[in-house]
């Protein structure tokens, strides 16, 4: 399979501070690639090179087969751009949007209405294509903002937190959205602080920090590689303060509370299980579920990048509030 992105020793310098850390990666054609990492990792900085709005101080840069530095114009032909915060006219209808968005991408006139027609049908638009931008919900400008990006047939699109400050009905939306693009063989390119958004959608992903990749790889193989304990997870009829006694329980590694849940990492699920079953017992409680987890991609990227799960939530709600100001 011919890659879609090639990118070989890319390096960015502000001033003296080294950005991006000669990194190297390619992108298969139609597939969904997640790039992750945690605020300042240069995953940002990574995409504007890529998508030709920041020059590198080193390295090669190849998209659609044109290298971006030397080819820009052709380069940019091939791609389409989502940035995290909408950016579509408030005071134009949602067809003069992609109107305009084609006349700008040089699509040809005859095959702008068409273009547009067919865009906003399948963004579940087309009843509301004479409605000002301005006055659309946050998920409905997401949809008209991709929309925009593929009005040129991108064979590339690159998207920035798709789903940052949208409710769930929405996200979802953008999901399938992406997922049915991917099907009509367009490649995607995808930054999200949502780990378990790249989880659903991509075929592999890599995983950036302070400027370097530290991994790439399937969600799954990921996964396995991180795969040192086995996770149960079990839940009491009666809520009481029993954290400290699970974590006597010989066997037991690490005791997490969710909720009315608590996650449990040992060494023998086996053995496990039947201890919690004697621990029940012994304090008069009744096991109401319990089940064994897998490793989530989260877990991968708190372990391969040192974030806490705290860090995690605290930098998704710095996304959605960054949203939320644009």
């Amino acid at each position: 399979m011919a890659n879609a992105i090639e990118v070989t020793a890319l390096t960015k310098y502000y001033d003296d501070f080294l950005v991006v850390d000669h990194i190297s990666f390619e992108v298969k054609q139609g597939e969904v690639f997640g790039f992750l990492g945690p605020n300042g990792a240069g995953k940002t900085t990574t995409t504007k090179m890529l998508t030709g709005q920041t020059k590198p101080t080193a390295g090669t840069l190849m998209v659609a087969g044109k290298d971006v530095i030397r080819q820009s114009v052709e380069a940019k032909e091939s791609i389409g751009v989502v940035p995290e915060n909408s950016n579509v006219y408030d005071e134009m209808s949602a067809w003069d949007n992609l109107i305009f968005a084609a006349q700008l991408y040089r699509v040809p006139r005859e095959k702008r209405v068409n273009k547009a027609k067919e865009l906003l049908e399948l963004f579940g638009l087309y009843e509301r294509r004479k409605d000002r931008a301005g006055v659309f919900s946050k998920g409905m400008k997401r949809r008209l903002t991709i929309a925009a990006a593929l009005v040129h047939t991108p064979s590339i699109l690159f998207l920035d937190e798709p789903t940052s400050g949208l409710d769930i009905q929405s996200s979802r939306l953008i999901r399938n959205l992406i997922k049915d693009l991917n099907k009509t063989g367009v490649t995607v390119f995808l930054t999200t602080h949502y780990i378990e958004e790249a989880d659903q959608l991509c075929q592999r992903v890599a995983i950036i920090n302070k400027g370097k990749i530290i991994a790439i790889d399937n969600p799954e193989k990921l996964k396995a590689s991180v795969e040192k304990h086995q996770v149960i997870e079990i839940s009491f009829d009666k809520p009481s303060d029993i954290e400290q006694k699970l974590r006597s329980i010989e066997s037991i590694e690490k005791v997490v509370q969710f909720g009315d849940k608590f996650r449990v990492h040992v060494r023998n699920t086996s053995e496990a299980v039947c201890l919690l079953s004697d621990f029940s017992k012994d304090n008069g409680l009744k096991i109401v579920s319990i089940n064994t987890l897998s490793p989530t991609l989260e877990d991968v990227f708190v372990e391969l990048t040192g974030l806490s799960t705290d860090i995690m939530k605290t930098e998704k709600e710095q996304g959605k509030k960054a949203a939320n100001l644009g």
